[in-house]
């Protein structure tokens, strides 16, 4: 089992960052590749970046690459999005999660390959 916890999240203005965290308990997280999703109201859950186990794959959404970078410190059990450039249609709750396939490569942006999610971390872009 695998619990996620999300931080970082909060108001900025339109250009500005932010970064985004997500701890993981558990001793095989350094094993699960790890994706960013991001649900405004009303809307579908939108993928938006995951990363393979070792880190050394990622996979972006259209609308956030170029501007966001997901990281991951499997030392700290932790997965990081930076958001750079940021927009105010960036507005979401934003959910980690893990997809229990250990040494998993990147690639996989639909929320049904992923096993668990944290609570989300709010995101609110001003302009």
């Amino acid at each position: 089992q695998v619990q996620l916890v999300e931080s970082g999240g909060g108001l900025v203005q339109a250009g500005g960052s932010l970064r985004l965290s997500c701890v993981a308990s558990g001793r095989t997280f350094s094993s699960y590749p790890m994706g960013w999703f991001r649900q405004a109201p009303g809307k579908e859950r939108e993928f938006v970046a995951d990363i393979s186990w070792s880190g050394g794959a990622s996979y972006y959404g259209k609308s956030v690459k170029g501007r966001f970078t997901i990281s991951r410190d499997n030392a700290k059990n932790t997965v990081y999005l930076q958001m750079d450039s940021l927009k105010p249609e960036d507005t979401a709750v934003y959910y980690c999660a893990a997809r229990h396939f250990p040494y998993g490569t990147s690639g996989y942006s639909t929320p049904s390959s992923y096993d668990y999610w944290g609570q989300g971390t709010q995101v609110t872009v001003s302009s």
